[in-house]
């Protein structure tokens, strides 16, 4: 009954209609921005190692390494899985597509949570529920989109990530799930008992170690097979266009599964990375918008395709649209998910792949759920922000804990759809609420740009632009900038 429920309400929140805004809103800010994830490519990277952190804000790469904590998950393994199972390979190309388009949307995000960040309990926060309370004048939407994202990202989304991690070790080492989700709790326990500063601490360690092994990895496989691999990419995009025999009757199924688990992966425009993005210590909000454009294709190009390149060219897949007859069926009777990528890597490297797939995924997805645990903090500190209730935020942890080991031991399917939701229900709200406010976005990113032109370390000044109720960059900025993050340049424009 309750998972009847929960596919029904996902077929609402998935329609047509979230898929033609996830993919109008990048077109949209592609062209707006005059294809800025293209121009500013070399900037995006520079940018990542520019700021410090400092007692109020963390460093643009720890910003960066916790939005990719929550980018780089199970979507990565079992999401691309899932896509090309029921998608086929055409679903890669429209995955790339959306990462591509949605760059432009997560350079909108990110910057307007810069722009309307506050100081808070001490720390910086920002996200949705803050844009649109200060730029929209919407508060009853702000406090709609916080709740949701508490729901989503505090119950909802920790469970896919623990079923995955909990599948792939008993896969791999035969270990109860049960068991798997009291280490997991344990682990999870002891850093957001720390805090944003050790969630961050944490990241900027592991996720690029985790990302550069699974990527290395994922090259030799496809090494390994390098002859096969001109036939993969053009069966990828004959059949992202209806075009290739056995998969022409499916290009509904690819394009919908390749935007669904692109942006589950990367979550562009989910309005995610802007809670991240606006805890970084930077001199202008474009800053913190180019490093988290540049997060997208780290998640997408680099780590899903590594995962996509190893389950085509192996061969190691099904392809069973939803109500039809299968197509492809190379791996028996297995479900779509973290298996086709352990599979893949057996069979060059035998007794190697489940091991090293569950590791990676413990590695992939309990990061992300400890990116899930700020921005499920981020948004309840919103909601309480006039009177602190702490017991709410010791409630959060502990159903945070509970969802955790209940995510180990429950079904994958409903894991997913449970998770679908909350991603949707987050997209719906926030993309609708950036198209709003593009005017100031789009001054952002014109004003760095016109800075940067001049020669100058671009800062920023709301009341130049026109931008009311930027308060941290009205009230504290310049005394909190000049004396923590210039290193001794004069800030003045």
């Amino acid at each position: 009954m309750l998972e009847d429920f929960v596919n029904w309400l996902n077929g609402i929140i998935w329609s047509k209609g979230l898929i033609y805004l996830c993919l109008g809103t990048g077109l949209f800010y592609s062209l707006a921005t005059r294809f800025l994830q293209l121009r500013h490519i070399k900037e995006m990277i520079r940018l990542m190692f520019e700021s410090k952190s400092s007692e109020a804000g963390v460093s643009s790469f720890q910003a960066l390494t916790i939005a990719l904590a929550g980018r780089v998950g199970t979507g990565n393994i079992a999401g691309v899985a899932t896509a090309i199972g029921f998608g086929g390979p055409g679903s890669v190309f429209w995955m790339w597509l959306i990462a591509f388009l949605g760059a432009g949307s997560a350079f909108v995000e990110a910057a307007l949570g810069q722009v309307y960040k506050t100081k808070q309990d001490g720390q910086f926060r920002g996200g949705p529920a803050y844009y649109i309370e200060k730029g929209l004048k919407i508060k009853w939407y702000a406090v709609l989109f916080a709740i949701v994202t508490v729901l989503a990202t505090g119950v909802l989304l920790p469970g896919v990530q623990a079923n995955s991690i909990a599948a792939g070790i008993e896969n791999a080492f035969g270990i109860s799930p049960v068991i798997t989700g009291v280490i997991l709790i344990a682990f999870l326990a002891i850093i957001i008992f720390g805090g944003v500063k050790r969630i961050a601490s944490v990241a900027e360690v592991v996720v690029p170690f985790m990302a550069l092994g699974y990527i290395l990895v994922a090259l030799y496989i496809v090494l390994a097979n390098i002859s096969e691999l001109p036939a993969v990419i053009s069966l990828i995009f004959s059949s992202a266009f209806g075009a290739d025999a056995a998969f022409g009757g499916i290009l509904g199924s690819a394009v919908m599964w390749g935007v669904k688990r692109g942006i589950y992966s990367n979550e562009a425009g989910q309005g995610t990375a802007p809670h991240a993005a606006s805890a970084a210590e930077v001199s202008h909000p474009a800053k913190q918008g180019l490093v988290q454009a540049f997060s997208v294709y780290v998640d997408t190009w680099f780590v899903c395709s590594a995962t996509a390149f190893m389950i085509l060219i192996t061969g190691m897949y099904n392809v069973k649209p939803e109500g039809a007859a299968p197509i492809v069926n190379n791996l028996g009777n297995v479900e779509p998910g973290p298996v086709y990528t352990q599979q893949a890597i057996e069979s060059v490297l035998p007794g190697f792949g489940a091991p090293f797939v569950a590791v990676a995924l413990f590695f992939f997805a309990f990061t992300t759920i400890m990116a899930y645990y700020y921005m499920a903090e981020t948004n309840l500190a919103y909601i309480n922000r006039k009177v602190k209730r702490v017991w709410s935020e010791y409630a959060l942890k502990g159903a945070i804990l509970v969802v955790v080991f209940y995510g180990s031991v429950k079904t994958a399917s409903l894991a997913w759809a449970l998770g679908d939701i909350g991603v949707g229900s987050m997209a719906w709200l926030n993309l609708i609420a950036i198209l709003l406010l593009t005017k100031p976005a789009l001054r952002v990113l014109k004003d760095y740009e016109s800075q940067k032109k001049e020669g100058e370390n671009p800062v920023f000044d709301p009341v130049k632009l026109g931008i009311k109720d930027a308060d941290f960059w009205e009230k504290e900025y310049k005394h909190h900038e000049s004396s923590q993050l210039d290193k001794g340049k004069s800030l003045s424009s």
